[in-house]
């Protein structure tokens, strides 16, 4: 057996750094995975750690627990199995340096999980959601609302992810481009394309972004900058906006996120007739099987329509 990293000073611990250093610099995980994945081991190890023992020194019969209690705290179907997932690619790479000569979550079978589908606007909801965007500040014209429509109509133009649309930088739409260069998981780059109207959005905003910038500060590199500690719109703060500008349009803000935009805009390219590939790249999807579940939506959406429109679906 190899050596191992961290021998007596905490051999679990030193192996989950250990995996999430190779998931770093060989697959090139991004920061978010890390941050779940060393969380996701973190959680297994407190359960380990209340039968005495560690990630180093788990049983089957142990991982087989922490499986089965997962299901018993009410986690999400999606948490606990990735949580699940965690704990085995974990152990596959405990497997692969020889640090163990077993692999304890082998003989636990993964619940199936069911089918989830995606939420979904209809595109007159995406008009009405865009709309409200626009009339945030109390006024068309306001710069807060010139700067909302800017990002949820690049966002539904070009399925970006909440981390690649605030992650835009300034010189990435300066010249009106008809497509983006975004780099997205794993540091894998691809074309998202730009309507007349998101272009339309981008050239209205950048007229006020300067309202935006921390005080004294001239030069922000950042498409969307803020007076925040990082100098851009988080996330958070994307998704707060756009829960209000759901309320101001009349739509469940339960049923609409940052992430809903990018399902809208897969879901009605394959509406539209879009090949499924062609959805695939513009996404970043590694797998096809990925974009594959919205092949799902847009056929049920189409099966409501015929069953609801066509005249021999009508009572007589």
């Amino acid at each position: 057996m190899s050596e191992s990293p961290g021998q007596g000073r905490g051999q679990g611990g030193a192996w989950s750094e250990a995996f999430l250093e190779m998931m770093s610099v060989e697959r090139a995980a991004a920061k978010n995975t890390l941050t779940a994945y060393a969380r996701d081991l973190a959680d297994a190890a407190g359960f380990l750690a209340g039968r005495g023992r560690d990630l180093a020194s788990a049983s089957a019969a142990d991982v087989e627990a922490y499986f089965a209690a997962l299901g018993a705290r009410g986690l999400s179907p999606a948490t606990a199995s990735r949580r699940r997932a965690a704990v085995r690619q974990f152990y596959r790479f405990v497997l692969g340096e020889a640090w163990r000569a077993d692999d304890p979550s082998r003989r636990v079978e993964a619940p199936k999980k069911g089918r989830s589908l995606p939420k979904v606007l209809s595109r007159a909801e995406v008009d009405a959601l865009i709309a409200a965007a626009g009339a945030k500040d109390g006024a068309p014209n306001g710069a807060g609302g010139l700067r909302l429509a800017c990002m949820v109509e690049l966002a539904y133009a070009s399925g970006l992810r909440i981390s690649e649309l605030t992650g835009l930088t300034l010189a990435a739409l300066a010249r009106d481009p008809a497509y983006l260069i975004v780099k997205g998981k794993g540091g894998k780059e691809r074309l998202a394309p730009l309507n007349d109207a998101a272009r339309a959005a981008v050239k209205a905003y950048l007229e006020v972004r300067t309202q935006f910038l921390p005080k004294g500060q001239k030069a922000n590199p950042w498409l969307f900058p803020s007076r925040g500690q990082g100098g851009r719109l988080t996330p958070r703060r994307f998704a707060q906006l756009l829960d209000e500008a759901a309320a101001d349009a009349g739509i469940d803000p339960a049923r609409v996120s940052p992430h809903v935009l990018r399902h809208a805009f897969a879901t009605h390219l394959l509406e539209g007739g879009a090949d499924l590939r062609v959805v695939q790249t513009l996404l970043g999807h590694a797998d096809i099987g990925t974009t594959q579940i919205y092949t799902h939506v847009a056929s049920d959406r189409l099966t409501e329509v015929v069953a609801t429109k066509h005249p021999l679906a009508r009572k007589r």
